[in-house]
């Protein structure tokens, strides 16, 4: 734009100075003499100048004016650019404040359903803080049943219930894609209680519908735990009937999974064979809301494999495990050919085929040796779970801890109800 204008200025120059040579000219020409054509000159040149002067002047006028307005346009973009970065730093602040309030929800209902787990445990360890009833079983022994009961008491009050994670592999790559969880117990020493060790006093005692409601919760928030690390596997869970149909923990623990359905893909339930079978009205209600939710379904400690797959289908059984051991021994062969026990009308190997095609998929479980693999593999079993796969092991305390938020808070609470109780 400065190259433009100061060539116009040269050609006005160049035009003045012609126009003032021409006046002069024609004054000496038509007798004005020399003095007369120098007077002209100069005096055009001066007029010219002055002219040149006012027109310049309105160029530069005209070249502000044009920098003013661009400097306009540039503040309006501005101003635009900072009313659009407003805009999305209130959209973030409010995400942020919808994520924070959404969280704050998440923790005050999982404080809400602990402290009615522990409430739950209090009253029934005062309802059975007698050794009485113990005493009065066939070979039990008061004292022994009495420091039993205690130490349960006390894993429960300190937080010593651990979750234990045992692999399920595919067939036959053998790849980790499913887990399922256990629970144990700790005492004071940090020795491991064994199920077939605590049940015997929790169960007369009333504890197991509470522990199991515990240690369901505490697999939600490992699930949840997990997908937050994108470890995008599947655990199953253990769900009791009596679970399913307590009043006063299903409808909070099902508000909990409806605030966390994204994770109906990576939690499935178990239920054993014998319990889903003589399920209740209340119980296979609440197995349809939790199905609802997208969430699925196991069955486990089968015992009987003519099972009922369109039931199954219908109420969203997703998988069944049965022991290897257990589908050897049903195997038998007839007239050259090999068939199941339960199922004389079904080729063995068709077995796992028939299940799939009502989406239930067969898991191997308790395979200890190399010879149970092989002979699965036969009957084209998709799944497979035992300790020649992995045992089961307890999963690390920084994952419990940043799982489980509310439990520093709740721990107090727990102590002083159950102590209070004594």
């Amino acid at each position: 734009m400065g190259t433009m204008r100061r060539l116009t200025l040269a050609l006005l120059c160049a035009t003045y100075l012609c126009l003032s040579l021409i006046v002069a000219l024609t004054l000496w020409r038509y007798g004005g003499g020399w003095g007369a054509g120098m007077a002209a000159l100069v005096g055009g040149l001066g007029l010219c100048f002055a002219f040149h002067g006012l027109i310049e002047r309105a160029l530069e006028t005209g070249q502000i004016k044009g920098e003013i307005e661009s400097v306009r346009d540039a503040h309006k973009i501005l101003l635009d650019q900072v009313e659009r970065l407003d805009a999305r730093v209130t959209e973030v602040a409010e995400t942020v404040a919808e994520a924070a309030l959404r969280r704050s929800e998440e923790l005050a209902d999982e404080v809400h359903i602990l402290e009615d787990l522990v409430g739950r445990m209090r009253r029934q360890l005062d309802e059975h803080g007698s050794t009485a009833s113990f005493a009065e079983r066939p070979g039990a022994d008061r004292r022994q049943s009495g420091a039993l009961l205690e130490t349960i008491r006390d894993a429960l009050t300190e937080n010593r219930v651990d979750l234990y994670l045992q692999p399920i592999v595919n067939l036959p790559q053998r790849k980790t894609v499913f887990y399922e969880s256990f629970s144990r117990l700790r005492d004071e020493t940090g020795r491991v209680l064994m199920p077939a060790e605590y049940l015997t006093v929790a169960e007369p005692a009333g504890l197991m519908t509470a522990i199991d409601n515990l240690l369901l919760f505490r697999c939600v928030q490992i699930v949840r735990r997990l997908a937050k690390q994108d470890r995008k596997i599947g655990i199953f869970c253990n769900i009791s009937m009596a679970s399913l149909a307590d009043e006063s923990f299903f409808p909070n623990f099902l508000d909990l999974l409806t605030a966390n359905k994204d994770l109906a893909g990576a939690l499935i339930f178990e239920i054993g064979q014998s319990a889903f079978e003589a399920r209740g009205s209340v119980e296979a209600r609440n197995m349809g809301k939790l199905a609802d939710l997208g969430f699925r379904f196991s069955l486990d400690k089968v015992v009987d494999l003519d099972l009922d797959l369109q039931d199954l289908s219908r109420s969203d059984v997703k998988f069944v495990k049965v022991a290897a051991q257990l589908l050897l021994d049903e195997l038998t062969e007839v007239d050259g050919r090999l068939i199941l026990r339960s199922l004389p009308d079904l080729a063995a190997e068709d077995f796992s085929a028939l299940t799939r095609r009502y989406g239930v998929e067969v898991i191997a479980e308790k395979v200890e040796t190399e010879r149970q693999i092989v002979d699965t593999l036969d009957l084209d079993i998709a799944y497979g779970q035992g300790h020649l796969f992995g045992e089961p092991r307890a999963i690390k305390d920084a994952v419990l801890a940043e799982a489980d938020p509310p439990s520093a808070y709740l721990r107090p609470h727990f102590q002083r109800r159950v102590a209070g109780g004594r």
